[in-house]
């Protein structure tokens, strides 16, 4: 909803952009407070008021409101706040974690449920019949690539994380049909990822890219009718080290691990994960 407005802001009468950044500026409040004081804050008339929810696409003030409340039931941050050089350990605190949270809540309302059942189900198919499932990453994403290759042995796949850009070309032109190979990567845009991607594409496996919509990774997934998670965010990976991205490339792949592991069912990892949880208890020191 904040978004919609915020990106509503240029096309709105100067008197109604006011009203608008009275908005975006401290929605909680907005929500709050009568006609009269909304209109005294943004100094313009009651009815400009009443025109800007309109402009914006609502029946009127009570109809924003209503709909204003229930964003602000979620206590999620409504408007991106950036760090700065003077905050506070308690503020950076509250930033970090509202960016998370509402960066989260979003990719929640937006990813695209038929790509990861696309996913889950060429993974599943390739656990089953012994394939392998390839993880490829750099930098941040490397890291990711890790995570899931940790992810996805302890449910008795063959898999391995590769973030050296030669380990890649090698591990992709070993693959073949009913294999998989996932793909990270925050911009999109690295040459090794992108190689790589291609090599695998070739040699029949399936390609699963988790990226930025709009970079060239996903529109290589895209026309080579692959499969394709986007994860956007409004991060500046030029300015700061990617915390958003990360996270959202975390998420994306516990879902892929859950449902891999559902469809595998409980009959089959329930054995084999309790046997692992003993053997991991025998090496924790005995307190006392």
């Amino acid at each position: 909803m904040l978004e919609r407005i915020r990106a509503a802001v240029p096309a709105l009468p100067r008197a109604e952009q006011r009203v608008a950044r009275l908005l975006l500026a401290d929605p909680r409040a907005f929500a709050s407070q009568p006609v009269v004081e909304l209109a005294r804050r943004a100094e313009v008339s009651k009815p400009t008021v009443v025109r800007f929810c309109r402009s914006v696409g609502y029946a009127g003030l009570a109809d924003l409101k209503l709909k204003l409340a229930g964003t602000v039931n979620e206590g999620v941050p409504f408007v991106h706040r950036s760090v700065s050089d003077g905050d506070t350990p308690g503020e950076l605190l509250v930033k970090v974690i509202d960016n998370a949270v509402a960066a989260l809540l979003k990719y929640r309302n937006t990813a695209g449920a038929q790509s990861f059942a696309r996913a889950i189900d060429a993974l599943a198919d390739a656990a089953r019949r012994g394939r392998r499932i390839e993880f490829y990453g750099v930098g941040n994403s490397g890291i990711v690539a890790q995570d899931a290759q940790h992810k996805f042995f302890r449910l008795g796949v063959h898999t391995a994380a590769c973030s050296d850009g030669h380990v890649q070309v090698m591990s992709a032109t070993m693959l073949a049909e009913g294999d998989c190979a996932v793909v990270i990567s925050n911009s999109g845009r690295s040459r090794d990822l992108i190689d790589t991607a291609e090599i695998a594409r070739r040699k029949g496996a399936t390609l699963i890219v988790i990226s930025a919509s709009d970079s060239p990774l996903m529109r290589l997934a895209v026309s080579a009718n692959q499969i394709a998670l986007a994860a956007d965010h409004g991060e500046d990976s030029d300015r700061y080290s990617p915390m958003v991205s990360r996270l959202l490339h975390l998420v994306a792949i516990d879902v892929l691990a859950t449902g891999v592991a559902l469809r595998l069912g409980s009959a089959t990892l329930r054995p084999m994960l309790q046997d692992i949880k003993r053997a991991l208890r025998a090496r924790r020191y005995v307190e006392g």
